[in-house]
């Protein structure tokens, strides 16, 4: 497959208030799709219930697919939907070429994929290859076989330290709390070798030094291929290769944010929040050589198909690495996720997710939440900027929803208006909020249960959806079952309250969608305003014809006469001699 050739262009020039001189980013035309694409995350179990069990399913995706078409977006990525014991809401692969009945059907997966092509609509899936369940016959067949048998040289076992072998074999904690070793019993009754498991106890790590994993995982990719998938989202893209040895490390990986206690976080000047996973366990060098492999695995197949990484890497310059020209397409900016609501980072982590990208020819990603974080109308509702706890419990200190959803609103057309591709997370279109009083007794995070309860977990971003404010389980499904409760607010974000109603949060999305893909935003240019270059509280660039200003600080910014209004994040103010403003936490994106 040919790769199609890249245009650069110029920044509009522009003089006045709002001339912008200094380029930060040249942009790009006639590339391929995943360059500007706008790509929604469907969480499956969360989404849409067509069979009336609580949970989420296939069918279920595929009669809410016109929701999606509406709304603008040109790809959806789908967390995982395949066979498993769901230890792990699906990250807990048994097989990777079923669907999980839970979901339903390979035939349902086939109509949803059918339909979202005939809408236009892209479709990439899940890939899990850091671990599979323990359910999965590779690990049972390693279980029966014994150490130093084949079965076993698939997955990270190893003899334990101590007289006995009863100490782990080295100190690596899990990320999900805890110890990153269990201990199995063998055929003959007695204590025996130990298994590598970075996550849950159920999620074996996977040996990737086997030439027999590296063979099953292609094929895996064409199986999917052949069914005509058009790109793979890689889960823990940075974590399947660990250093030789597997030596002792003294640092701590912290849940979501990726953060680590006591190393430095990574260069500030270039956008990094310490949003990094360090150690010997993550962002090895051998990583790559399994992308560069996978890319030619997807360039035997017409339509550009994508590889994603979920990396958790910093600096900027080494996530970077990860799209080279051959390997992957993108990588997950979770530095820009994880930037502090204010002026300054924000600049820095845009203009280093620029440049770290364009040395390497690769599109910059932009997103805000996903499935794994406190959703950004809550988190940027906090009282500390910045803060990114893993999940909330009610006896935490609450986010201002008000202020949250205000916030959110204007982060998310900052993000839209940049070039490159930006991710949504399913109900950020309504500006959902976590569900932040759910009872013990419901959490299913296994983050909740291995740090004893310490850690809230993800499920309150993973609540399902609500479509229909005076429904059951507010038209999630036919029964209103729904596997995690919703809050009562959750009424009054559905979405039938708010489609057709002007300024709702759903119809701003719709709006901003179509503006960006009038103005061929995500191909387009980045030129920071002079007016606002150094400012402490705005936020404003000059993409093209249009022109994004996000105001910060607690005054409004005014805003040229001449100028045409085609998307707000709020309300604006109109003002003496008919001047318009931007009033605090809101952005604007002007014609001018």
């Amino acid at each position: 497959m040919e790769e199609t050739p890249v245009t650069i262009t110029s920044p509009s020039t522009a003089v006045g208030p709002l001339a912008a001189s200094t380029l930060v980013h040249a942009g790009q035309t006639g590339g391929q799709w995943w360059r500007d694409a706008v790509i929604y995350q469907v969480y499956p179990r969360s989404f849409a219930d067509a069979d009336g069990d609580g949970v989420g399913d296939l069918r279920g995706i595929t009669s809410r697919l016109d929701h999606l078409a509406a709304l603008g977006v040109d790809a959806v990525w789908l967390s995982p939907f395949y066979r498993s014991p769901q230890h792990d809401a699906g990250y807990d692969v048994a097989d990777y070429r079923q669907v999980d009945p839970l979901f339903g059907t390979l035939e349902d997966f086939d109509e949803l994929l059918a339909t979202a092509h005939g809408l236009g609509i892209r479709v990439i899936v899940d890939l899990v290859p850091n671990h599979t369940s323990s359910e999965h016959v590779w690990f049972q067949e390693a279980l029966a076989a014994g150490p130093g048998s084949p079965e076993r040289a698939r997955y990270l076992f190893r003899d334990g330290r101590g007289e006995h072998g009863e100490l782990e074999p080295n100190n690596w904690r899990s990320i999900f709390g805890g110890n990153a070793w269990t201990r199995v019993t063998e055929a003959d009754g007695t204590p025996g070798q130990w298994y590598l498991h970075l996550f849950d106890s159920t999620q074996p790590d996977l040996d990737w030094t086997n030439p027999e994993v590296h063979a099953e995982f292609e094929q895996v990719l064409r199986f999917w291929l052949d069914r005509g998938v058009d790109g793979f989202r890689v889960d823990v893209a940075h974590g399947m290769v660990k250093a030789d040895g597997l030596p002792d490390w003294d640092g701590s990986v912290a849940m979501v944010d990726g953060s680590v206690d006591g190393t430095d976080p990574g260069a500030p000047e270039d956008g990094s929040t310490g949003a990094g996973n360090s150690g010997p366990a993550f962002d090895q060098d051998g990583v790559h050589e399994i992308y560069r492999a996978w890319h030619r695995v997807l360039a035997e197949y017409d339509g550009d198909r994508a590889l994603v990484a979920e990396a958790w890497v910093e600096p900027l310059s080494r996530l970077a690495r990860y799209v080279r020209p051959d390997e992957m397409h993108q990588a997950f900016n979770f530095s820009f996720l994880t930037t502090a609501w204010k002026a300054g980072p924000l600049r820095t982590v845009l203009a280093g997710s620029l440049a770290a990208n364009d040395a390497v020819g690769a599109p910059t990603t932009w997103v805000l939440s996903n499935h794994d974080v406190v959703r950004h109308a809550s988190r940027l509702g906090l009282g500390v900027d910045g803060e990114r706890p893993n999940g909330l419990f009610a006896t935490d200190p609450q986010p201002d929803e008000a202020t949250g959803l205000r916030r959110a609103r204007a982060a998310t057309l900052l993000m839209l208006g940049l070039p490159g591709s930006a991710y949504l997370y399913q109900g950020e279109e309504l500006g959902l909020p976590d569900h932040t009083a759910l009872p013990d007794e419901v959490r299913q995070d296994p983050a909740f249960f291995r740090t004893a309860g310490t850690e809230a977990g993800r499920d309150g971003c993973r609540i399902p959806l609500p479509w229909q404010s005076d429904a059951p389980g507010f038209g999630f499904g036919p029964t209103g079952a729904t596997w995690l409760p919703q809050p009562e607010s959750y009424g009054r974000y559905a979405a039938d309250v708010q489609t057709g109603v002007p300024g709702s949060t759903l119809e701003t999305y719709r709006a901003a969608l179509a503006a960006r893909r009038a103005h061929r935003l995500g191909s387009g240019t980045l030129a920071w305003l002079d007016a606002y270059a150094d400012a402490d509280d705005v936020v404003a660039y000059r993409n093209g014809d249009v022109v994004v200003i996000a105001n910060l600080s607690n005054r409004p910014v005014v805003v040229p006469r001449s100028a045409e209004v085609l998307v707000a994040s709020g309300d604006l103010v109109r003002g003496l001699n008919d001047e318009t403003s931007v009033p605090t936490d809101t952005t604007v994106w002007l014609r001018a």
